[in-house]
Protein backbone atom coordinates (compact mmCIF):
# COMPACT_ATOMS: atom_id res chain seq x y z
CA UNK A 1 0.00 0.00 0.00
CA UNK A 2 1.55 3.36 -1.00
CA UNK A 3 2.46 5.87 1.66
CA UNK A 4 0.08 8.76 2.27
CA UNK A 5 1.14 12.01 0.59
CA UNK A 6 3.30 14.28 2.74
CA UNK A 7 3.13 18.03 3.19
CA UNK A 8 6.15 20.23 2.46
CA UNK A 9 6.79 23.96 2.67
CA UNK A 10 8.51 26.19 0.13
CA UNK A 11 9.56 29.72 1.09
CA UNK A 12 10.81 31.98 -1.75
CA UNK A 13 13.17 34.41 0.00
CA UNK A 14 15.18 35.93 -2.83
CA UNK A 15 13.31 39.23 -3.06
CA UNK A 16 14.76 42.66 -2.30
CA UNK A 17 11.69 44.52 -0.97
CA UNK A 18 12.52 48.00 -2.29
CA UNK A 19 9.35 49.57 -0.84
CA UNK A 20 10.72 49.08 2.67
CA UNK A 21 13.58 51.50 1.88
CA UNK A 22 15.75 49.52 4.33
CA UNK A 23 19.44 48.64 4.37
CA UNK A 24 18.71 44.97 3.75
CA UNK A 25 15.98 42.77 2.20
CA UNK A 26 12.80 42.92 4.24
CA UNK A 27 12.92 39.21 5.17
CA UNK A 28 16.06 39.95 7.22
CA UNK A 29 14.70 42.91 9.14
CA UNK A 30 14.49 42.46 12.92
CA UNK A 31 11.10 41.52 14.34
CA UNK A 32 10.40 40.57 17.96
CA UNK A 33 13.96 39.45 18.65
CA UNK A 34 14.48 37.52 15.41
CA UNK A 35 14.23 38.21 11.68
CA UNK A 36 11.05 38.23 9.64
CA UNK A 37 12.23 35.16 7.72
CA UNK A 38 12.92 33.14 10.86
CA UNK A 39 9.40 33.77 12.12
CA UNK A 40 7.94 32.77 8.74
CA UNK A 41 10.00 29.57 8.63
CA UNK A 42 8.97 28.68 12.17
CA UNK A 43 5.29 29.14 11.37
CA UNK A 44 5.50 26.45 8.68
CA UNK A 45 8.10 24.08 10.11
CA UNK A 46 6.55 24.08 13.59
CA UNK A 47 3.24 22.82 12.18
CA UNK A 48 2.93 19.13 13.07
CA UNK A 49 1.90 18.06 9.55
CA UNK A 50 4.76 19.74 7.68
CA UNK A 51 7.57 17.27 6.96
CA UNK A 52 10.25 19.76 5.93
CA UNK A 53 10.93 22.82 3.80
CA UNK A 54 12.99 24.35 1.02
CA UNK A 55 13.95 28.03 1.15
CA UNK A 56 15.04 29.81 -2.04
CA UNK A 57 17.91 32.23 -1.45
CA UNK A 58 19.46 34.71 -3.88
CA UNK A 59 22.97 33.92 -5.07
CA UNK A 60 24.27 37.25 -3.76
CA UNK A 61 22.47 36.99 -0.40
CA UNK A 62 24.72 38.28 2.39
CA UNK A 63 22.49 37.46 5.34
CA UNK A 64 21.18 33.88 5.18
CA UNK A 65 24.39 32.16 6.31
CA UNK A 66 24.69 34.55 9.23
CA UNK A 67 21.32 33.51 10.60
CA UNK A 68 22.54 29.97 11.26
CA UNK A 69 18.89 28.93 11.26
CA UNK A 70 18.35 25.38 12.46
CA UNK A 71 15.27 23.19 12.84
CA UNK A 72 14.64 19.58 13.79
CA UNK A 73 12.90 19.02 10.45
CA UNK A 74 14.80 18.91 7.12
CA UNK A 75 15.48 22.32 5.61
CA UNK A 76 17.18 22.60 2.21
CA UNK A 77 18.31 25.64 0.25
CA UNK A 78 17.55 26.30 -3.43
CA UNK A 79 18.92 29.07 -5.67
CA UNK A 80 16.65 32.07 -6.02
CA UNK A 81 15.50 33.21 -9.45
CA UNK A 82 14.88 36.47 -11.25
CA UNK A 83 11.18 36.38 -10.37
CA UNK A 84 9.20 34.81 -7.55
CA UNK A 85 7.90 32.06 -9.83
CA UNK A 86 11.50 31.18 -10.76
CA UNK A 87 12.49 30.88 -7.11
CA UNK A 88 9.48 28.68 -6.40
CA UNK A 89 10.21 26.48 -9.41
CA UNK A 90 13.85 26.07 -8.32
CA UNK A 91 12.72 25.09 -4.83
CA UNK A 92 10.22 22.58 -6.21
CA UNK A 93 12.96 21.04 -8.34
CA UNK A 94 15.11 20.55 -5.23
CA UNK A 95 12.16 19.11 -3.35
CA UNK A 96 11.41 16.62 -6.14
CA UNK A 97 14.82 15.03 -5.53
CA UNK A 98 13.49 13.46 -2.33
CA UNK A 99 9.72 14.02 -2.23
CA UNK A 100 6.98 12.41 -4.31
CA UNK A 101 5.18 14.17 -7.15
CA UNK A 102 1.80 13.60 -5.50
CA UNK A 103 2.93 15.12 -2.20
CA UNK A 104 1.45 18.48 -1.29
CA UNK A 105 3.51 21.67 -1.16
CA UNK A 106 2.58 24.83 0.75
CA UNK A 107 4.25 27.91 -0.76
CA UNK A 108 4.53 30.71 1.79
CA UNK A 109 5.82 34.27 1.52
CA UNK A 110 9.05 34.90 3.41
CA UNK A 111 7.52 38.17 4.62
CA UNK A 112 4.36 36.70 6.18
CA UNK A 113 5.51 35.95 9.75
CA UNK A 114 2.11 35.96 11.44
CA UNK A 115 0.13 33.19 9.73
CA UNK A 116 -1.86 31.21 12.30
CA UNK A 117 -1.28 27.50 12.88
CA UNK A 118 -5.06 27.01 12.85
CA UNK A 119 -5.27 28.61 9.39
CA UNK A 120 -2.53 26.31 8.07
CA UNK A 121 -4.45 23.35 9.52
CA UNK A 122 -7.67 24.54 7.88
CA UNK A 123 -5.93 25.00 4.54
CA UNK A 124 -4.48 21.49 4.68
CA UNK A 125 -7.78 19.93 5.71
CA UNK A 126 -9.77 21.65 2.97
CA UNK A 127 -7.24 21.30 0.14
CA UNK A 128 -6.49 17.64 0.80
CA UNK A 129 -10.11 16.94 -0.12
CA UNK A 130 -9.98 19.14 -3.23
CA UNK A 131 -8.81 17.99 -6.68
CA UNK A 132 -6.74 21.13 -7.34
CA UNK A 133 -5.70 22.68 -4.04
CA UNK A 134 -6.17 26.23 -2.86
CA UNK A 135 -5.01 29.28 -1.01
CA UNK A 136 -5.60 31.22 2.16
CA UNK A 137 -7.48 34.45 1.44
CA UNK A 138 -9.73 37.05 3.04
CA UNK A 139 -12.85 38.54 1.51
CA UNK A 140 -12.58 42.19 0.47
CA UNK A 141 -14.31 44.47 2.96
CA UNK A 142 -13.54 48.00 1.85
CA UNK A 143 -15.14 49.73 -1.11
CA UNK A 144 -12.80 49.24 -4.06
CA UNK A 145 -12.03 51.97 -6.58
CA UNK A 146 -10.38 51.53 -9.95
CA UNK A 147 -8.07 54.43 -10.76
CA UNK A 148 -7.94 56.27 -14.03
CA UNK A 149 -4.60 56.92 -15.66
CA UNK A 150 -2.54 59.52 -13.79
CA UNK A 151 -2.27 62.91 -15.46
CA UNK A 152 -0.78 66.28 -14.72
CA UNK A 153 -3.33 68.66 -13.22
CA UNK A 154 -2.43 72.09 -14.61
CA UNK A 155 -5.10 73.72 -12.44
CA UNK A 156 -3.02 72.80 -9.40
CA UNK A 157 0.52 72.67 -10.68
CA UNK A 158 2.19 71.52 -13.85
CA UNK A 159 4.45 69.29 -11.77
CA UNK A 160 1.77 67.47 -9.74
CA UNK A 161 0.31 64.27 -11.19
CA UNK A 162 -3.22 63.50 -10.04
CA UNK A 163 -5.07 60.20 -9.99
CA UNK A 164 -8.85 60.13 -10.24
CA UNK A 165 -11.45 57.41 -9.83
CA UNK A 166 -12.50 55.60 -13.00
CA UNK A 167 -15.15 53.39 -11.41
CA UNK A 168 -16.24 51.57 -8.27
CA UNK A 169 -15.73 47.80 -8.35
CA UNK A 170 -18.25 45.35 -6.95
CA UNK A 171 -16.42 43.68 -4.04
CA UNK A 172 -18.97 40.93 -3.39
CA UNK A 173 -16.85 38.34 -5.25
CA UNK A 174 -13.39 39.76 -4.54
CA UNK A 175 -10.83 38.26 -2.16
CA UNK A 176 -7.34 39.29 -1.05
CA UNK A 177 -4.95 36.41 -1.77
CA UNK A 178 -2.59 35.31 1.00
CA UNK A 179 -0.20 32.44 1.56
CA UNK A 180 0.36 29.58 2.08
CA UNK A 181 -0.89 28.39 -1.29
CA UNK A 182 -1.18 24.61 -1.46
CA UNK A 183 -0.98 22.36 -4.52
CA UNK A 184 0.38 18.98 -5.60
CA UNK A 185 4.15 19.16 -5.92
CA UNK A 186 4.44 17.62 -9.38
CA UNK A 187 1.47 19.52 -10.81
CA UNK A 188 2.70 22.88 -9.54
CA UNK A 189 6.21 22.32 -10.89
CA UNK A 190 4.84 21.28 -14.29
CA UNK A 191 2.45 24.23 -14.56
CA UNK A 192 5.08 26.78 -13.48
CA UNK A 193 7.51 25.34 -16.04
CA UNK A 194 4.97 25.49 -18.86
CA UNK A 195 3.89 29.02 -17.94
CA UNK A 196 7.50 30.16 -17.85
CA UNK A 197 8.16 28.64 -21.27
CA UNK A 198 5.08 30.43 -22.60
CA UNK A 199 6.26 33.77 -21.24
CA UNK A 200 3.25 34.14 -18.95
CA UNK A 201 3.55 36.67 -16.12
CA UNK A 202 2.51 35.13 -12.79
CA UNK A 203 1.85 36.92 -9.52
CA UNK A 204 1.35 33.82 -7.37
CA UNK A 205 1.03 30.04 -7.57
CA UNK A 206 -2.76 30.13 -7.88
CA UNK A 207 -2.49 32.28 -11.01
CA UNK A 208 -0.40 29.53 -12.59
CA UNK A 209 -3.11 26.95 -11.92
CA UNK A 210 -5.74 29.39 -13.22
CA UNK A 211 -3.70 29.82 -16.42
CA UNK A 212 -3.74 26.04 -16.77
CA UNK A 213 -7.54 26.01 -16.60
CA UNK A 214 -7.87 24.92 -12.98
CA UNK A 215 -10.01 26.53 -10.26
CA UNK A 216 -8.16 26.64 -6.91
CA UNK A 217 -10.11 26.71 -3.67
CA UNK A 218 -10.45 29.84 -1.53
CA UNK A 219 -9.97 29.04 2.16
CA UNK A 220 -10.83 31.92 4.46
CA UNK A 221 -7.99 32.98 6.73
CA UNK A 222 -7.45 35.97 9.01
CA UNK A 223 -6.43 39.56 8.31
CA UNK A 224 -3.53 39.37 10.76
CA UNK A 225 -1.68 37.20 8.20
CA UNK A 226 -0.10 40.38 6.87
CA UNK A 227 2.74 40.65 4.38
CA UNK A 228 5.58 42.92 5.45
CA UNK A 229 5.69 45.48 2.64
CA UNK A 230 6.07 48.95 4.18
CA UNK A 231 7.89 50.19 7.30
CA UNK A 232 4.71 50.47 9.38
CA UNK A 233 3.97 46.77 8.84
CA UNK A 234 6.79 45.75 11.20
CA UNK A 235 5.15 47.35 14.22
CA UNK A 236 1.82 45.79 13.30
CA UNK A 237 3.41 42.36 12.90
CA UNK A 238 5.13 42.69 16.27
CA UNK A 239 1.76 43.49 17.83
CA UNK A 240 0.20 40.38 16.27
CA UNK A 241 3.12 38.18 17.36
CA UNK A 242 2.79 39.43 20.92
Amino acid sequence: MPDSPKYWAVIPAAGVGTRMAADRPKQYLPLAGRTVLEHSLDRLLNHPLISGAVVAISGDDEYWAGLEYRHAKPLRVAPGGAERCDSVRNALRVLLETAQADDWVLVHDAARPCVRETDISQLIARCTQHPVGGILAVAARDTLKQAAESREDTAISSTIATTTIATTIDRSHLWHAQTPQMFRLGVLHDVLSRARAAGVSLTDEASALEWAGQAPLLVEGHEDNIKITRPGDLALAEFFLS
